[in-house]
């Protein structure tokens, strides 16, 4: 189903706009006055530096999409998919903490925000994390699958049970971050060492 185009939104600003499919290939842009989207997939688009402060978005999937700088401002993400994204800088620590949840798959993530956020379990597969502030943030049982996490801060971050098997570039403190039951791969163990001056080798 085709969106409707800019500034012919027959919706008020308080419906949701549902099922709505919004591409590049048709030329379809997000409607000003809608603050909600439910089920919508955006794909393509050029949307950096938009602003999202105050809208929600449930259930919905943005693919291919340049979403760098946008402003996220009491912006909610309620099981929100990032395929093949550039999120560069984007400050999710901005975010309506109420349900925020949501998953990345190849996104560019650097230097994006995550500090203090409650995110448990959060996917990211595939993703550029350079220099990402992750620092007290709840990614207990987060995922990490081939991320490169050059960079990252990880200060009194929460990754009890997380996955970094083949997460690289990582350096982690174990004495300021809790990791119980994180899991790593013996090749990794560098990134858990390198601050203790203790030196690995084989």
């Amino acid at each position: 189903m085709a969106a409707t185009p800019r500034g012919r939104v027959g919706a008020s600003d308080r419906d949701p706009i549902e099922g709505i499919a919004f591409s590049s290939e048709e030329r379809n842009e997000l409607p000003d006055n809608a603050s909600e989207f439910e089920r919508c997939r955006f794909a393509g688009l050029d949307l950096k530096g938009f602003r999202f402060a105050g809208r929600t978005f449930v259930d919905s999937t943005f693919q291919q999409c340049d979403l760098s700088l946008v402003e996220l401002n009491g912006t909610s993400f309620r099981n929100v998919r990032f395929v093949d994204c550039k999120l560069v800088g984007a400050r999710f620590d901005h975010c309506h903490a109420f349900l925020l949840s949501f998953r990345f798959e190849r996104c560019n993530l650097e230097l994006a925000s995550f500090h203090g956020l409650r995110v448990k379990g959060t996917h990211f597969m595939q993703c550029r994390l350079r220099e990402a502030d992750l620092s007290s943030a709840d990614l207990s049982h987060a995922s990490f699958g081939e991320c490169d996490l050059g960079g990252a801060i990880f200060e009194d971050t929460t990754l009890e049970g997380a996955d970094l098997r083949t997460a690289v570039n990582y350096s982690i403190d174990p004495g300021t971050n809790r990791l119980r039951k994180a899991r790593f791969s013996r090749d990794g163990l560098s990134g858990l060492l390198d601050r203790t001056g203790i030196i690995v080798s084989d």
